[in-house]
């Protein structure tokens, strides 16, 4: 199964602990996909972040490359919800704007819970 991993998704490593990868995993997810515009995203945070945050986006740049990374433009939100729906394929994120944009498209979500794993809360329609 595909998931598109948004950028606050490639730092929960360094700011929860948790291994991204593994727990994905476990949900029975094995191909990673990141759109451009995430890379992009986190190339800007690397460069404009300091301590901890700047840690975590360097991080996640470096997981990021561990995926498929895919050519999109625009918006990184606006890009997942279309690339999510065109490949049929779950969101991992915790930014609550887009989990509620993915809902209304009943687009399969996957999140943080309770600081320790991952967990899918919505399921494909």
């Amino acid at each position: 199964m595909k998931v598109i991993i948004d950028t606050n998704g490639l730092m929960i490593p360094v700011q929860f602990n948790v291994d991204i990868f593994e727990e994905l995993k476990r949900l029975g997810y094995d191909r990673y996909i990141v759109p451009l515009s995430v890379i992009r995203e986190l190339e800007s945070l690397r460069k404009g972040l300091k301590g901890k945050d700047r840690t975590a986006a360097k991080v996640a740049y470096s997981l990021a490359q561990r995926c498929d990374i895919v050519e999109t433009s625009g918006h990184a939100d606006d890009v997942i919800i279309d690339l999510a729906a065109k490949l049929c394929a779950a969101v991992l994120t915790n930014d609550i704007g887009l989990r509620n944009r993915l809902e209304d498209r009943s687009i399969p979500i996957i999140c943080l819970r309770q600081k320790n794993r991952l967990e899918k809360i919505t399921d494909e329609v």
